[in-house]
């Protein structure tokens, strides 16, 4: 009776795959993440909602149908030193007893307890740039950057303002190698 129970379960599960498949398109970045979070288990970092539609969509079919065989399992087990580190560090830490993880280290990208992202200076930091001759000074503020009297998302919208071009923020204003330009207020 269980048997058929499971084999039922099964095929109900494969029927569905379709609109699960589908369901993906119209999901939006954080409806795919809390989804990542619900099949995998852990959170993710990434916000492509290109790549969350593939991941999530293989561990679907996969969940529905079958993950890897045994054999082909062993044969990339086999193949050792010429696995991607990744797939390398899954494997081993499937194969560790199940032991409480660690606190969780801040990423440096990942928002401040405020809300801020924790790679920005503190509150009130003036950021000083000289750019075509010109000194171009931004102040970190609660909303965002302050820029000749304008309250901007991010560094990189300043950048782009200024430049005319798309530049990374953070290296703009040489905040990425910590060689910052920064004076506290």
């Amino acid at each position: 009776m269980a048997k058929k129970e499971t084999a039922r379960a099964a095929r109900k599960q494969l029927a569905d795959l379709p609109q699960q498949l589908a369901a993906l398109a119209s999901m939006s970045v954080p409806e795919l993440a809390e989804k990542y979070q619900e099949l995998y288990g852990e959170p993710t970092r990434s916000r492509n909602r290109d790549y969350l539609r593939k991941r999530l969509a293989f561990r679907i079919q996969e969940l529905a149908e079958g993950g890897l065989s045994t054999r082909a399992v062993a044969r990339i087990a086999e193949l050792g030193d010429k696995l991607p580190e990744r797939w390398r560090m899954r494997q081993v830490e499937d194969a560790k007893p199940s032991v409480p993880p660690p606190p969780a280290v801040a990423d440096a990208r990942a928002p401040a307890a405020d809300g801020r992202d924790a790679r920005l200076p503190p509150l009130g930091t003036v950021l000083t740039r000289v750019f075509k001759g010109t000194q171009h000074r931004v102040t970190v503020r609660e909303g965002g950057i302050e820029y000749e009297g304008q309250l901007h998302r991010s560094l990189s919208s300043v950048a782009k303002l200024i430049t005319g071009t798309a530049w990374n923020g953070f290296t703009f204003f040489s905040l990425k190698d910590g060689g910052s330009k920064a004076v506290a207020r």
